[in-house]
This record gives structure tokens, sequence and C-alpha cells, in this order.
């Protein structure tokens, strides 16, 4: 039986972790599809992890085309009981600059064409999500930026965007006067179906561009980006090892680890039994 305590999800420019030894790949089948990509799991600095790569090898899958719940439940199956995420962004704000480390604590939703949830089929739920990233993980990743010697700015608010085009002026402009640290187009799904799933998430951003609102800098393109992806992947890769050592085996004290606890709104006897089956790994206990 393969088995993983954390889990890696890299984004855009972190498409494999050096460093794992004793590695498997593993195909998962999980009832929401398959996931992006066969998990990688292997060794790193000690602990049992599994690395995912987001938009799959060779990055094929668009933002919008992530299956996040295939994703989640995949690593879910494997035992994960955190999660560290690593996403390319834009920057909203003059003092995050491209190569910077950003760790959201909070999201904002301009998305509208995705499935964000576990529920349904016949079960309703609701998790609280007003704090929707683990403290303790947040922690970690900037306990590893300051051991690395990277920036690593602890707290602020990520906007996720539908995509895939980036945005417009004026949207960038109305996204900062709404306070926003960094745009991106993935993490807010991973962030509310780990939470159900009682995962602990939280995400490194990796700035790569000022969008397209700072006067005298140029609208967004894609060979910038992956310029500065490349820069960045390296160091993300050296944090995300770091964070790996120094993350807590016990995380009781996260509040995502027992987010679905009074989450089931409807009569046990009235959840349709295929329902029921298909998220015992979840709701089971609850159940």
């Amino acid at each position: 039986m393969h088995s993983a305590e954390i889990g890696i999800i890299g984004g855009s420019g972190l498409y494999h972790m050096p460093g794992l030894t004793d590695i498997t790949e593993v195909p998962v089948q999980t009832p929401f599809g398959d996931p992006s990509d066969p998990l990688i799991l292997g060794s790193l600095e000690g602990r049992k992890v599994a690395f995912l790569a987001r938009h799959g090898k060779g990055h094929r899958i668009l933002p919008s085309e992530l299956n996040f719940r295939a994703n989640i439940y995949a690593l879910k199956s494997l035992g994960v009981t955190s999660i560290l995420s690593v996403s390319a962004v834009g920057s909203l704000k003059e003092e995050h600059k491209p190569t910077d480390f950003v760790i959201p604590d909070q999201f904002i939703d301009r998305t509208f064409d995705r499935s964000a949830t576990f529920f349904g089929d016949g079960i309703v739920g609701h998790v609280g999500f007003g704090d929707p990233v683990c403290p303790i993980v947040v922690d970690t990743f900037a306990k590893a930026c300051a051991e690395i010697g990277v920036v690593g700015k602890k707290g602020g608010t990520y906007i996720c965007i539908e995509g895939p085009q980036f945005s417009t002026r004026a949207e960038s402009n109305l996204y900062r006067q709404w306070g926003a640290d960094v745009i991106g187009m993935t993490n807010l799904q991973e962030a509310k179906l780990a939470r159900e799933a009682e995962i602990s998430y939280a995400t490194l951003a990796m700035v790569t561009d000022y969008d397209c609102w700072r006067e005298g800098h140029d609208d967004v393109t894609v060979e910038a980006v992956i310029a500065v992806m490349h820069q960045n992947s390296e160091n993300a890769q050296k944090v995300v090892k770091a964070a790996i050592r120094l993350l807590p085996a016990d995380l009781s004290a996260s509040p995502a680890q027992t987010a679905a606890k009074y989450a089931i709104m409807t009569d046990r006897a009235q959840i349709p039994a295929a329902t029921k089956e298909k998220l015992k790994l979840l709701f089971g206990k609850y159940l």
C-alpha cells in the first residue's frame, strides 16, 4: 500500500522535485476522475512525500481544465495530511517584486467555471473558510524562506481569476483597489477542497511579474514570465525542501484537521448509498 505524509503540488515553474529518493510513480483513480498526472512518491528530508505536477507533464492542462477534486482526493487517498502548494503569480503591489515569494493567508474568488466542493449528489455540507490556509504550514513556509535566505512575505491576499488570459489593465487596477497582493489562476479551489478534505494547506506564491497595472512596466508576456520562473524555480525547490524538514509531524492544532466534523447538514438516512460510498474516504467517520 503506497502512502505519503506531505503532498507537494508544483505549479508553473516547478514540475519536479529534485532530491527525492525511493521514487515510485503511482497512477491514482478517484471517484472524480483522474488527477493531473500520476503521483510521484518518495522520501525527502526523511519524510514520505507525494509530488503532483498541477498542470501535468509538459504543462498541458489549462487552469480551468484542472480536475481539482481528483487532485486533492488522490493526495488524501495516499494518506497526505498537509499540502505544500507552489504557484506562479503576478504582483499587485510595488513591494512584491519579481522573484519574491508571498505566502498568502486570504483569497478572493473571481472564477466562474470550476468545481470546488466534494459535497453534492444528495449531501449538503458547509466548512468554515474564514481563514482559508493552515497557520502552521504558513509559518513553516516563512521559516523555510528565512533559512534559505530568500524574500518570503507572510500574509496577503491572493485573487484567483478564471484565465487563461491575463488581466485587463482595468481589472488589475480594480484588484489593487480591493487591496489584493498577488494574482493567480489555481490556488483557491485547492484551498477549498483541501479544507473539506481536512488537509492542512498553504501556498508559496512565486512572483513573476507586475501584472499590467504598473506604469512603465510592459504588459505581461509569457516570455517574461518564463524567464523569472526559471530563476524562482531553484529557490522554490530549496524552500520546499526546507519546509518539509521544518513542518511539525503533529498537526492536530491545525483547524483544518477537523474542519468537516460539523459540516454535514443532511439527514444521514437521506444520503444516497452511492454518495456515501463515493465520499467514504473523506467523510466516512462522520457518516
